[in-house]
């Protein structure tokens, strides 16, 4: 091999060299951007997975508050309408009393009133069965009052009381209306133990 053939050799040689250098240098860049890439990826996913199970949980939590809110509503809901019915049931019961224990019940509820002057209001059903001595025991209790021969048919079980414009209203929903909450938790205590 001559000296020009020798050179040219070596400077296909050198060539190559730098290019399997460059090969090399190109494919272990590449790698690391691969690599790095990869890296990456895998933290994207990671967190996209964390953020997707982060949502789901409060997607969840949500559904389950929102369940739990409409179960007790429906609780809640379930325990005033049969409040309701028992109210209903006992104001019904006490209309319907035999006119003895109705009437009884009568002065028992007059009692608290004290010494009051006026008019003793009643339906017609009540009006017609009034006892005789109504108005007297009446009086035994300090409530100085006669009786109305008019009925008051807006009372539908009771009395009212009038002297002018002040009036004691003894109707058995008004009493109920006027202590409905102790009413209802005795109630709620019996049927929701």
């Amino acid at each position: 091999m001559s000296n020009g053939e020798k050179i040219l050799s070596g400077i296909r040689q050198e060539c190559e060299d730098k290019i399997a250098a460059l090969h090399q240098e190109t494919d272990a860049a590449c790698q690391e951007i691969l690599d790095a890439a990869k890296q990456q990826a895998g933290e994207i996913t990671k967190t996209a997975q964390f953020q997707l199970e982060e949502q789901s949980a409060k997607l969840l939590k949500a559904h389950q508050s929102k369940s739990e809110l409409e179960k007790r509503n429906m609780l809640l809901k379930t325990r005033r309408t049969e409040i309701d019915k028992a109210v209903q049931a006992v104001l019904h019961y006490m209309e319907r009393l035999p006119d003895k224990v109705y009437f009884e019940l009568l002065y028992q509820l007059a009692k608290p009133i004290g010494e009051k002057n006026g008019t003793v209001y009643l339906n017609r059903k009540d009006l017609k069965r009034v006892p005789d001595n109504f108005e007297s025991r009446l009086g035994e209790l300090g409530i100085h009052a006669s009786l109305s021969k008019t009925p008051d048919d807006s009372i539908t079980s009771g009395f009212i009381l009038k002297n002018g414009d002040v009036e004691e209203n003894m109707s058995f929903p008004s009493i109920i209306a006027e202590r409905r909450e102790e009413i209802e938790d005795l109630i709620g205590k019996e049927l929701f133990r």
